[in-house]
């Protein structure tokens, strides 16, 4: 399932051909109509496998305590570990980089990302209630609009990463981020 998953995730759906998906899993096209189905249904096997480890990391990160500062690196760096895990370059995040294309003809597939961005949201949403009970947000901050935005940044992060940005660019737009956020870093 991995090699489909790193197929899916470098070509795309569209992209990734049953003799693609083949050549990288080791099974012959009736074996894989044996053992999945079709490939649309591979495809969302995938996704899902992807949800589920990349949800484990990003839950870990957001739980793990803290100033938001550190809450805020643990998961922009959590993301970023996922989106540079490719063999060929960055990838970008599963979900953005092949699950969004066929969202627009999968009604599945679609609802799978709108619970992924939902539960991100979520995650910040919390993060940034706890940061303000801790005195760490103005009285008057949307905890709501803090996570749209973080989590908006966390996918340009994606994106930017599947261009081509490097590890130092993309750690330069966590740092302006955060920084955006909290306020500028105290020297200590």
């Amino acid at each position: 399932m991995r090699q489909a998953t790193a197929t899916f995730w470098d070509q795309g759906y569209a992209g990734a051909s049953l003799d693609d998906l083949s050549a990288a899993t080791g099974m012959n096209r009736p074996s894989l109509y044996g053992a999945f189905g079709d490939k649309q249904t591979l495809f969302r096997i995938a996704l899902d496998r992807y949800m589920d480890e990349s949800r484990a990391a990003m839950i870990q990160a957001f739980r793990a305590g803290g100033t938001l500062r550190e809450a805020l690196e643990r998961v922009y760096h959590a993301a970023l570990g996922f989106y540079l895990s490719g063999d060929v370059g960055g990838r970008g995040c599963f979900l953005v980089s092949a699950g969004l294309g066929q969202a627009v003809v999968d009604p599945v597939v679609r609802e799978t990302v709108a619970n992924g961005l939902h539960e991100l949201d979520r995650g910040f949403e919390r993060l940034f209630a706890r940061a303000h009970a801790a005195g760490e947000l103005a009285p008057g901050a949307d905890h709501a609009a803090l996570a749209r935005v973080a989590g908006v940044m966390i996918n340009a992060l994606s994106v930017r990463a599947r261009a081509g940005e490097t590890r130092e660019q993309l750690e330069a737009t966590i740092a302006a981020t955060i920084d955006l956020i909290c306020g500028p870093r105290v020297a200590e």
